[in-house]
């Protein structure tokens, strides 16, 4: 399966993943709106043994067939407050 990836100019790190090329249809009017203009990133050959740096490339197929994109989201930043600094208080 192949992808087509573009990248939000008014979301930083914000991706969409589209089965067509172009096919910017496929998305909800909110989102478009949302996402704001969209530049094109790459083409991806979505194949079982592909590995994506931060999406499980089973759950891009999956939205892909189903829905026709995917969107990533900037990835989480953990909060330096929850972690276990060894600390004996």
């Amino acid at each position: 399966m192949q992808a087509y990836v573009y990248k939000s100019l008014r979301k930083a790190d914000t991706y969409v993943y589209l089965a067509a090329r172009d096919d910017f249809a496929r998305l909800p009017e909110p989102l478009r709106t949302q996402l704001g203009p969209l530049a094109f990133v790459l083409e991806v050959a979505l194949t079982p043994e592909r590995r994506l740096a931060r999406e499980d490339p089973g759950v891009v197929r999956e939205n892909l067939a189903v829905r026709g994109f995917h969107l990533q989201f900037p990835p989480t930043v953990a909060d330096p407050m929850t972690e276990d600094w060894g600390t004996d208080a």
